[in-house]
């Protein structure tokens, strides 16, 4: 069985190697496309997104009264689907497979997602519907279907978004990825049966999920802040006592992203082209710029404008990649560890219990749980409302026994096939909404240049 497990993730690493070959290009070209489109808005409007995201974690309330909850619970629910084990796992994963140069393109990525993530938020508001329950229906599928002029090209593309991020969902990055990463912190580090941890998961996504997206965001709002501090505290610690070692792991990354990594220790060597393909993979399994998820949330925001919305946007990226990533890749490249031959959570667990014993391996397993559980939860709204699009409301009740029941799954199967096969659900999930977002980038500017044509500065809104 285990010889079957080696040749599955063998065969499904090679299919998205392969896809991811053509799909970068794309996810890289569209960044690009939306940050000329917008007037490079993530660079100019990076401080007011920062300004509506520590208004909303001070607990003031927005002016919006459409959605199902607040801005920030929105940008939480958000945030907690993308600082996810990605985060973690997925970037020393990067390290493993693509060298120090995969940091590189891993902030690229992340530059140029800030922009298709406020793309993302704003027609995510912009287009959203109502059930008829009342609650929101919103994100890539009904952009698509309200949005575009040419109806037969959205009666393909809308069902085609929904049916990918329904797997994506299921079988991919935000559900059996998450715990498969959380169980193996438990288990690298404490000896803790998979399964035990698995059942534990399972049964506390099950309390949240059961109350759908607003407890969904209640949760998320309260956890989220509390996980990233933890997380930093711990890190700036493991960096500080690794300070001599940063200026070289700067030039590491610099210097691998244009020119191999030849193989040293544990670590097996990697292409430039190699560093480029899990940069750009493992960045958008983490901040997921471009894959369709997160407007999904965002759609729900009672916010006061979609301008507002994709501002918010731009901040999860920044937040995402910018800091929580950089962070992981700090700290495996100045403790040595990303060349030991450990790869996932056990690569950070390492790094962090070489500096502070004991304590260091449980903060990664704590963070490990708590960023997965939170993305779990997240992800499950986003399959829901994609489920929902595609059956109705009636399906929400199988769907969720079905997530449930992956969760527990994914706890105890192989790693390597687990983010093998969330590469390839992300890039079908993404096609759909890249196309989306390309043929919309009209309607992103124009409202973007309005709004600020009235509203120069963000706090002028409110006036």
């Amino acid at each position: 069985m285990e010889q079957f497990y080696e040749n599955l993730a063998r065969w499904v690493d090679h299919t998205a190697y392969n896809i991811w070959s053509y799909l970068l290009f794309l996810l890289l070209g569209v960044g690009i496309w939306l940050t000329v489109k917008t007037r490079f808005i993530q660079f100019r409007r990076l401080g007011d997104s920062f300004k509506l995201i520590f208004a909303g974690f001070l607990g003031k309330k927005a002016k919006g009264k459409e959605g199902d909850v607040s801005p920030f619970a929105a940008l939480s629910t958000a945030l907690a689907a993308t600082v996810g084990n990605g985060n973690i796992g997925g970037v020393a994963t990067a390290l493993f497979t693509g060298g120090p140069g995969a940091i590189f393109w891993l902030w690229i990525c992340g530059l140029v997602g800030m922009a298709t993530k406020f793309s993302e938020a704003l027609l995510g508001v912009k287009y959203r519907e109502k059930y008829p329950d009342g609650k929101i229906a919103g994100g890539p599928m009904y952009y698509i279907k309200n949005g575009f002029k040419n109806k037969r090209l959205a009666a393909v593309l809308a069902p085609a978004f929904a049916v990918c991020g329904a797997l994506a969902t299921l079988f991919g990055t935000g559900n059996m990825m998450q715990a498969n990463q959380m169980a193996l912190a438990f288990n690298s580090e404490f000896g803790i049966p998979k399964a035990l941890i698995g059942g534990i998961v399972t049964f506390l996504v099950a309390l949240v999920v059961i109350g759908g997206i607003k407890r969904i965001g209640a949760v998320a709002e309260k956890i989220v802040p509390t996980m990233l501090i933890i997380y930093f505290v711990f890190s700036f610690i493991v960096i500080f006592a690794h300070i001599t070692h940063v200026p070289n792991v700067f030039f590491l990354i610099f210097k691998h992203a244009f020119t191999p990594a030849a193989a040293v220790g544990g670590f097996l060597g990697a292409t430039v082209k190699r560093g480029i393909q899990m940069g750009f993979r493992r960045g958008l399994l983490t901040n997921e710029a471009g894959l369709g998820s997160a407007p999904i949330a965002h759609a729900a925001a009672q916010t006061p404008s979609p301008v507002h919305q994709g501002l918010m946007g731009i901040g999860e990226v920044f937040i995402d990649t910018l800091i929580v990533c950089s962070i992981t890749a700090l700290i495996n490249l100045s403790t040595g560890m990303w060349q030991s031959g450990l790869n996932g959570t056990a690569m950070t667990a390492a790094s962090f219990s070489k500096t502070v014993p004991v304590a260091g391996g449980l903060v990664v397993a704590l963070s490990s749980f708590l960023f997965g559980y939170t993305t779990l939860i997240g992800w499950y709204y986003y399959g829901e409302q994609c489920m929902k699009y595609l059956f109705g409301i009636k399906v929400t009740y199988p769907y969720r026994v079905i997530y449930v029941i992956l969760v527990f799954t994914g706890s105890v199967i192989s790693i390597e096939l687990v983010f093998y096969i969330g590469d390839i659900a992300n890039a079908f999930m993404a096609f759909p909404n890249l196309i989306a977002l390309v043929l919309l980038s009209g309607t992103v500017a124009a409202t973007a240049r309005e709004f600020f044509r009235k509203y120069p500065r963000i706090e002028d809104f409110d006036k």
